[in-house]
């Protein structure tokens, strides 16, 4: 209520019928399921059309062992000395083991390990 409210009585304050609002809120209470699960519907077909559209430009990579790849080189891997024409991939390197989900680990062309594993975003194959 605001201050106003106190003093005067107003028109909503007037018409104010108890029973009928607790009846009204009984009912609301009851659709709050059916309320939640169409919300949850749609909450699922937005995620479903947004997936559908982001997929539709995604060109899947996929590597097995013994495949040539180039890495990609990130502004804090590359060589500061050749400025805007610094190479930005690097490599080749050889696939030793995919660890699913996209995940690779790799090694060099004289079978020294990368110690860390790579992303298929960050490959790309290398054709001699």
């Amino acid at each position: 209520m605001i201050p106003v409210e106190v003093g005067e009585a107003s028109h909503r304050r007037q018409v104010f019928n108890n029973e009928q609002n607790a009846r009204e809120l009984a009912a609301d209470l009851d659709l709050v399921d059916e309320l939640r699960d169409k919300a949850r519907i749609h909450e699922e077909a937005c995620k479903l059309r947004a997936s559908r559209r982001y997929n539709t430009r995604v060109k899947p990579r996929s590597f097995r062992a013994s495949d040539l790849v180039w890495q990609l080189l990130g502004e804090a891997r590359k060589n500061t000395t050749d400025g805007k024409l610094a190479p930005t991939w690097d490599g080749p390197f050889r696939v030793t083991e995919d660890l699913e989900n996209g995940a690779y680990r790799l090694e060099e062309l004289s079978e020294k390990p990368i110690p860390r594993t790579w992303n298929a975003t960050h490959l790309k194959f290398y054709y001699s």
